[in-house]
């Protein structure tokens, strides 16, 4: 596949890196390469770089009130086409999550005594390399045995990557629900790889996803979370469990007040002085 894209390149700070690249997905980026101390950004040819930059710029802000080193800079530029598939796999390598799952690409060997997760990005966010997919499959794989043969919704699945690893460590159904059209592409493929039943993919926001659930995991910006935090109470099932992660250190006591808001009750925090997970009940 070719198409033209956005290049952006960004210099960050690592101890500033993963919350850099978090904003920039939420932004709209499909995909991204750390090539040495820069970061590579990838933007559809529509996408509005003005507005990209001008909130990139007060991110900075952000950065700064989170503990972070805001130093970053940036330029961007138009490419033309390209093969972006052979781009992704030139970074993309198995890593071990939990303790069981391993996630490698179609092309690495699967190993042995590990269930293994099959990811091909392509040009979607989500390869569990980031650290609050980490940390949300960790708990899903901690958490299944006592939701085996239940039905899990995955909110802003980029590649499937949650909902996944739910059907494979025992959930019966798993739904995953992404309002980009590049990520529900990149989830079904992901759903093909590893040969699964019971997960099906919608585009949409959370309020397409009908019926209740046993386990919501969404994955997302603090803003997002604070926004959908009544859909989530409302589809899950009693005595469901939610897993909230992609906020940074600080930001999740508003998500924390607008959850509890609408009932839910958290049981778990997990920090690692960047990111932050949390684990509530209904």
């Amino acid at each position: 596949m070719t198409m033209n894209y956005y290049e952006m390149i960004v210099s960050t700070p690592d101890v500033s890196r993963d919350a850099v690249i978090s904003r920039l997905a939420d932004m709209g980026s499909t995909g991204f390469v750390e090539q040495g101390k820069d970061l590579l950004a990838y933007f559809p040819a529509e996408a509005d770089m003005d507005r990209i930059t001008r909130e990139l710029s007060a991110f900075r802000d952000v950065l700064e009130s989170a503990g972070l080193d805001p130093s970053i800079s940036f330029s961007f530029s138009l490419l033309p086409d390209q093969d972006w598939n052979r781009t992704w796999k030139e970074g993309f390598r198995p890593i071990d999550v939990g303790e069981r799952l391993t996630i490698l690409p179609p092309w690495a060997e699967r190993p042995s005594g590990r269930t293994a997760i099959i990811i091909d990005p392509g040009m979607a966010f989500g390869t569990g390399h980031h650290e609050t997919t980490k940390t949300c499959l960790a708990l899903i794989e901690r958490l299944a045995p006592g939701f085996r043969g239940k039905r899990f919704l995955d909110v802003g699945t980029g590649t499937g990557i949650l909902a996944i690893g739910a059907v494979l460590m025992g959930f019966a159904e798993a739904v995953c629900i992404d309002n980009d059209p590049l990520a529900r592409e990149a989830a079904v493929t992901n759903i093909g790889l590893n040969r699964l039943e019971g997960v099906r993919v919608l585009e949409g926001l959370i309020a397409d996803a009908a019926g209740s659930f046993d386990m919501i995991a969404a994955n997302l910006t603090s803003g997002t979370l604070i926004r959908i935090a009544p859909e989530i109470k409302s589809r899950l099932s009693a005595g469901g469990a939610v897993i909230l992660s992609g906020m940074l250190a600080g930001q999740e006591h508003d998500v924390l007040l607008a959850v509890e808001h609408h009932g839910l009750v958290l049981t778990e925090k997990l920090s690692d002085n960047k990111w932050v997970t949390l684990l509530l009940a209904g």
